[in-house]
Order: C-alpha cells, then structure tokens, then sequence
C-alpha cells in the first residue's frame, strides 16, 4: 500500500506541537489528517476516543493510524470498533499508565488494553524512553501483536529528544504501508 492510497490519521499525544514529527509528517503526507486529544479536563478520553472512531469510520480509503504517547492507547482502545476500517497502526512510544509521574490526563486512559489488535501493527519503543521501559513495550507488543521496532537510546521520541522530522521513522513507517495489503 502507498501513502496515497491511505487515510492516514495521526493520534498524537497532548504535546505534539509544530516540532513534532508527526505534525511534520501530517504536513507533508496528502491524506494524512490529525485527531487531536480535546481539552484537557475530566471525561476526555470518551470524547477522544469516540472522535477517532468516527473519522476513521467515514473515511474514503483504507485507514492508518499513525499515535504518539497517549494517543497510542487511545488507538488501541478503539480497536475493537474498528476492524474491517483499519488496516494497520504505526504505534510509537507507548506510555505505561502505572508510572508515578504520567499525568492525571494520561492516567484516566487506563487500564491499557492488552487484547490482540484486529489489524498488522508496528511498535516503536526507546531503550530509554523515561515513560514506558522497554520491557513493558515488549509486553505490549507480544499483547498487541505487533512487531516491536527497537529505536535504540531515543529518548520518547518526540521533539524534546530532537526528533522532529524523524525521517527514520519516515522509513519504519513506509515498511509498514508495504507490508499492508491494498
């Protein structure tokens, strides 16, 4: 599958701004389009979830999902509604809800789920991510059943770890459109 071929949606996490890779991609990328998380106030993962399960139900072509940080788990967590529509998920550094320091916004996500994605999915995870250890990335990929996609010391892969436009992960991401079929 081509890029073109796709509706690319990126689910990024709450602090994707201008640097962000995936802003830079969804720039460059003709069919990509972004679900942002709504404000940041009680009850919006329903909200954020339910966004994301329309979008990609009234797409015209088959669907991508493109998620950063907590974005991922929203994916995840629409999975169920979204088998026969998705074909397939770049996933990229998930963050585990049971550390101490993730933000109440991120926490009201949880549990994460754990059930096989009805879709081919790639996850990409840092040695060195301060918000999932890569042994919980593991875990999730065997869960998820995806391939799990080492990036190395790379810190959470988002513009604070100088990964703007991440043509790298350009790359991973243009071996999982291959991989998909049309």
């Amino acid at each position: 599958m081509r890029a073109a071929d796709a509706d690319i949606l990126m689910v990024p996490g709450p602090d994707a701004g201008a640097d962000h890779w995936q802003t830079r991609w969804a720039r460059k990328l003709s069919t990509a389009g972004r679900i942002d998380p709504p404000s940041r106030r009680a009850g919006n993962a329903e909200e954020w979830r339910a966004s994301l399960i329309a979008q990609a139900k009234s797409a015209r072509r088959p669907v991508v999902l493109v998620a950063h940080d907590i974005g991922v788990i929203v994916a995840v967590q629409a999975a169920a509604f979204l088998g026969g529509v998705v074909r397939g998920a770049f996933l990229v550094a998930p963050p585990d809800l049971e550390l101490p320091y993730v933000p109440d916004d991120g926490r009201e996500l949880g549990p994460v789920p754990r059930d096989p994605l009805p879709f081919p999915s790639f996850l990409v995870a840092s040695r060195t991510d301060p918000y999932c250890s890569y042994a919980f990335a593991e875990e999730l990929a065997r869960d998820w059943r995806s391939l799990l996609i080492d990036a190395g010391d790379a810190g959470h892969l988002d513009a604070g770890s100088r990964h703007g436009p991440w043509p790298e992960g350009l790359l991973v991401f243009s071996r999982l459109l291959r991989n998909l079929p049309d």
